[in-house]
């Protein structure tokens, strides 16, 4: 193991061991970092820090419950950073489809919130709420709390005002996802798309590089790949100051090493907020978010700390150039030839008790339908099979399917019949995906923006009758769909149509779109506007 081979374990200190757990957790050695931990506890079983890091590591272990009840043991404990870990804690009960045990943590995370004066800046989780709240403008405080924990210790850098320079418009996007991630899987095909003649494109990376071909890929698609992984967060401002960047897009949010610092020393004139995070950062320092007439209609405005600024085709760009299998061999993935297969591949914490109900209440309705899930960890399984055998369903009705690198998934992706939807937080890459190889996905739409993504998704490829309002129709919709062969071909051949005739995955004209939005925003800016709302 690596902490031993210089010392034995035995001669060094709780806090040296901590210490060497958060190291090895920083280079995702997550195995050595939990025995560090282990060993620490061994030494002081009452330091909060320690459970806590110990969790992060069962975390992205894939031990999603065993990560909840050490996150919760450093909350008993009196861990300092106690929103953000409560917070924490919401998310791994229901990535682990632990749902009384989720709704009771979300109550004393929304309790602690609220005891806190408004506005104040706390270091709270504004992505939990984002993905599993459904009160827009809670979202939005809960975002502004902590975008504002940013600015009690970024010093801005001093002013630079939007002036046209004559040359190409400096456009930097800035992420810590620049390698085989799925925000990179969406925008690459637009950054190779972009206008070089008129654009200047930088990649600012903090992130790991993987070594893979989307690295490569990545690399290319740009004038200038600044990889700044391992920098201060004042020092990657310096560099994106440095660089005289116009228009700097965050590609990142308030995700996991969100770079929310970075933008609050306001590196650049005009800063955008696009792609990775489903709704507002709440930050007074990022003057947009970018968004399309569905996910961000203007109507919703006060559900946004930015200003909108519409795309007219969906926000979501995709890449044309990635593996379309069409009528894969099901029995390679284990599936059965005579059911009809309704997947919900997704991310576990989006399955809530409500959308299981309404999930087995169609397959009570579809005798001969099976639910195709994921494993996204290692809880899951069992979690599911039981609510499933409480709700009067055998297990042989759910299968579930193991990760896999993305060529594989799609290919797998592709034997559905229907793709089930999620609410409040739908599919976002994955929903395109599906409608990629040629599956229908059926959606509920909502007020929240992370609700809206599929709506906007189907809109684009002539789907729009796939999108409903509430459970009923839902359920009805996909019943339809799974009980009428003659419908589903109908409903997959204009699929496939849109998806070929249609502007989702057509990463040329995505370029253009996104391009003619910067232009209108930078001649505003150079003009002394200030930011306003941009209509399509």
């Amino acid at each position: 193991m690596a902490i031993v081979a210089s010392r034995p374990a035995a001669a060094l200190d709780a806090r040296t061991l901590t210490a060497r757990g958060v190291e090895l957790q920083g280079r995702q050695l997550h195995a050595d970092a939990i025995q560090c931990f282990l060993q620490s506890l061994a030494l002081k079983v009452d330091d909060a820090f320690t459970h806590y890091r110990l969790g992060v590591s069962f975390r992205d272990c894939g031990m999603k419950l065993e990560a909840a009840e050490c996150i919760r043991t450093a909350l008993l404990l009196g861990f300092d950073e106690a929103l953000f870990a409560r917070g924490l804690l919401v998310y791994m009960e229901r990535e682990g489809c632990r749902w009384a045990a989720a709704d009771a943590e979300w109550a004393a995370l929304e309790a602690a919130i609220r005891a806190r004066p408004e506005g104040a800046p706390l270091q709270v989780n504004p992505f939990v709420h984002a993905v599993l709240g459904d009160d827009p403008l809670a979202i939005r405080r809960v975002a502004e709390h902590y975008a504002r924990f940013f600015q009690t210790f970024v010093k801005a850098l001093p002013p630079r005002r939007a002036q046209r320079h004559g040359g190409r418009l400096r456009i930097a996007y800035l992420s810590a996802d620049f390698y085989q991630h799925a925000t990179a899987q969406l925008m690459v095909q637009m950054l190779e798309s972009h206008d070089r003649e008129r654009f200047e494109v930088t990649l600012v990376s903090a992130g790991p590089d993987d070594g893979s071909p989307m690295r490569r890929r990545l690399r290319a698609a740009c004038h200038r790949f600044e990889d700044v992984r391992g920098r201060s967060h004042d020092a990657m401002a310096r560099r994106i100051r440095d660089l005289g960047i116009d228009i700097l897009v965050d590609v990142k949010g308030a995700t996991d090493g969100t770079l929310l610092p970075v933008l609050a020393a306001r590196p650049a004139p005009l800063q955008l907020n696009w792609l990775a995070f489903p709704g507002t950062s709440g930050a007074s320092y990022i003057d947009y978010i970018v968004g399309d007439p569905i996910v961000t209609p203007l109507d919703h405005a006060a559900h946004f700390a930015e200003k909108i600024a519409q795309l007219p085709g969906c926000y979501q760009p995709n890449d044309s150039r990635r593996a379309r299998p069409i009528g894969a061999d099901r029995s390679a993935f284990g599936l059965p030839s005579d059911k009809t297969v309704l997947c919900g591949f997704h991310q576990s914490y989006k399955i809530s008790a409500a959308v299981f109900d309404r999930w087995c209440e169609l397959l009570e309705r579809l005798p001969d339908a099976v639910l195709w899930l994921l494993q996204w960890n290692t809880n899951v399984r069992d979690s599911l099979l039981a609510a499933a055998s409480a709700r009067g369903i055998g297990a042989e009705r759910l299968l579930f399917a193991p990760l896999l690198p993305l060529d594989e998934h799609l290919a797998r992706l592709a034997c559905a019949d229907v793709f089930l939807d999620t609410w409040p937080c739908n599919a976002h890459t994955t929903a395109g995906e599906a409608l990629w190889v040629g599956v229908p996905v059926v959606t509920l739409i909502g007020e929240t923006f992370a609700q809206r993504v599929a709506a906007s998704l189907l809109h684009q490829v002539g789907l729009d009758e796939l999108v409903c309002s509430d459970e009923a129709s839902y359920v009805d919709t996909v019943a339809a769909l799974a009980q009428d062969s003659a419908k589903l071909a109908a409903v997959r051949d204009r699929l496939r149509k849109g998806c070929d005739a249609g502007p989702l995955f057509d990463g040329e004209r995505f370029a253009r779109d996104i391009e003619a939005m910067y232009e209108r925003l930078w001649d505003r800016a150079c003009e002394g506007l200030p930011p306003e709302h941009l209509k399509v």
